[in-house]
């Protein structure tokens, strides 16, 4: 007999309509459809709310989004490469989900923050990070790579669904720096929100439930972004969730939206309704962005042992770039002097990327004896003076090394 392995939660739109729709029959709602404006076949349809929004994108900013996307698949490729070859400890993989990172991405607008998880290679991009200071911790040089505060994008956070948590609380003290403002005119900012990005298999952690309750009960400016991508390691979505992720955004009193997130510009569209929809005080929004992850979890993770070869073609034919590019040539946006050049951008961003990590040094470990409290601390002093003695061990040890090793020649 051969071996058995589980299928995903959403083999298909029509199956996942039918359980929702189940669900929605026992609650007395009629079931909300998927958001998809450009389809696989590269047409563009039309949505009642969000194609107000998608209309707002000129072709500039289409062939941006375009760019970016090959931009962040070209530098997914080099990072893991580079992995493979040694040169980082681990690698977190993000192809296939390169639409509903970019397109929620440049939905944000600067005063806005953003809390990743650890795979939103895609969002940095959006927000101006130097995607080679992106690999800084995953060579195990750095805790963090850039500083938060130039860009308003939150450093990875690598414990699962901890950074919901933080998200909330940012955004409360948002609500109440606007209060605030508000009494002194000249002194106002824009309006902000935030965005919390999560996966489906965090979804079913504690953390994100506290989240929405707080979320909800206080109306903070905060955009739950939930990448479904089928899998949490080898866990499918149908053991995370017996209906759509975006339903659960009605037990906390707020909207869930169920976006294709393979269509850019769908998501961009949701995503900026989603923002407005916070900036302007109704508080929370859940997105579910519906995609996939077509290679692995991590550089550690082997995805054929718990998934089937069909699946994964089946979702490539889906794939995000491919979808936009379609649409593009079909209305004459781009030729194909414009997609080489976009190729030869991302190998130039690709070579920048190798250098810089070739380059990376390895920091001094004392510096995190140093960084432990903002003064001096005894403990913490007698603990290095510990470490230094300790390490002197082993510089004789390696001078008779090499010693031994002349003395054989």
């Amino acid at each position: 007999m051969g071996t058995h392995l589980p299928s995903t939660e959403f083999d298909g739109t029509a199956v996942d309509d039918q359980r929702e729709a189940d669900a929605e029959a026992v609650m007395g709602e009629p079931p909300a459809p998927m958001v998809q404006l450009l389809g696989p076949d590269g047409k563009l349809g039309a949505d009642p709310v969000f194609s107000e929004y998608a209309d707002k994108l000129t072709p500039e900013d289409l062939r941006g989004l375009y760019a970016d996307m090959a931009a962040i698949r070209r530098f997914d490729v080099e990072a893991t490469a580079l992995q493979r070859q040694g040169q980082l400890a681990l690698w977190v993989p993000l192809t296939g989900q390169e639409a509903a990172q970019i397109g929620s991405g440049r939905a944000s607008q600067p005063q806005d923050y953003i809390f990743p998880t650890y795979r939103e290679h895609g969002v940095a991009l959006t927000r101006n990070v130097d995607l080679a200071e992106l690999l800084r911790q995953f060579r195990g040089v750095s805790n963090g790579g850039w500083n938060p505060k130039d860009t308003n994008f939150h450093l990875y956070t690598l414990v699962l669904a901890a950074q919901t948590l933080h998200a909330v609380g940012y955004a409360m003290g948002i609500q109440r720096d606007q209060k605030l403002a508000a009494s002194d005119p000249a002194g106002s900012q824009p309006d902000a929100a935030v965005i919390a990005y999560f996966g489906d298999g965090a979804s079913s952690e504690g953390d994100v439930h506290e989240s929405m309750v707080f979320a909800s009960s206080y109306k903070a400016p905060v955009v739950f972004f939930c990448q479904n991508n089928h899998w949490a390691i080898s866990v499918p979505t149908n053991i995370q969730t017996r209906v759509p992720l975006s339903n659960r955004a009605k037990g906390y009193g707020f909207p869930g939206i169920r976006v294709d997130g393979n269509d850019v510009i769908a998501v961009h569209a949701v995503t900026e309704w989603a923002l407005e929809h916070a900036r302007q005080g109704k508080g929370p929004v859940l997105i579910e962005a519906f995609t996939y992850r077509v290679g692995a979890h991590t550089t550690a993770d082997d995805p054929t042992k718990y998934r089937h070869s069909d699946e994964e073609d089946a979702w490539r034919a889906k794939d995000p770039l491919a979808r936009l590019e379609k649409y593009l040539r079909a209305e004459g946006l781009a030729d194909d002097a414009y997609f080489a050049k976009v190729k030869a951008d991302g190998d130039e961003l690709a070579a920048y990327v190798r250098r810089t990590a070739h380059d990376l040094e390895n920091p001094d470990i004392r510096t995190a004896f140093a960084n432990v409290y903002a003064e001096a601390h005894p403990l913490v002093a007698e603990e290095l003076a510990w470490f230094e003695e300790y390490s002197a061990g082993f510089a004789g040890e390696e001078e008779s090394a090499g010693q031994a090793a002349k003395a054989g020649h």
